[in-house]
């Protein structure tokens, strides 16, 4: 499976972002999708997870009501929408795929938990 990750940038606090993620190698409809990030010096950290249909999602505290993760399975895409930005959001964002089952909230919150990485999108909040 071969990820690749688009739409970052440089953005000012409250501002928007959407960051996309082209799957291809295998039936998109069968990987678990996720985002995660990681800020200079910091661990990776998980930010979102899909299901394969879509159904179930689950956000980190730190960016629910903000953040929102969708897929279009047409399109072999997972997208992150990104509102109200802020500067401590800004880090490399990372899209990821599990051939696991979703298992509901506590899935797929650790980089273990994932079997492909896209090579990640730089975004940079500004105050």
């Amino acid at each position: 499976v071969q990820l690749q990750a688009s739409g970052g940038g440089l953005v000012q606090a409250g501002g928007s972002l959407t960051l996309s993620c082209a799957a291809s190698g295998r039936t998109f409809s069968t990987l678990v999708m996720g985002w995660f990030r990681q800020a200079p010096g910091k661990e990776r950290e998980f930010v979102a997870v899909i299901s394969r249909r879509g159904v179930n999602k689950y956000h980190a505290d730190s960016v629910k009501g903000r953040f929102t993760i969708s897929r279009d399975n047409a399109k072999n895409t997972v997208y992150l929408q990104m509102n109200s930005l802020k500067p401590e959001d800004t880090a490399v964002y990372f899209c990821a795929a599990s051939l696991r089952l979703y298992m509901g909230t506590s899935s797929h919150k650790t980089t273990g938990e994932y079997d492909y990485w896209g090579q990640g999108t730089l975004v940079t909040v500004s105050s």
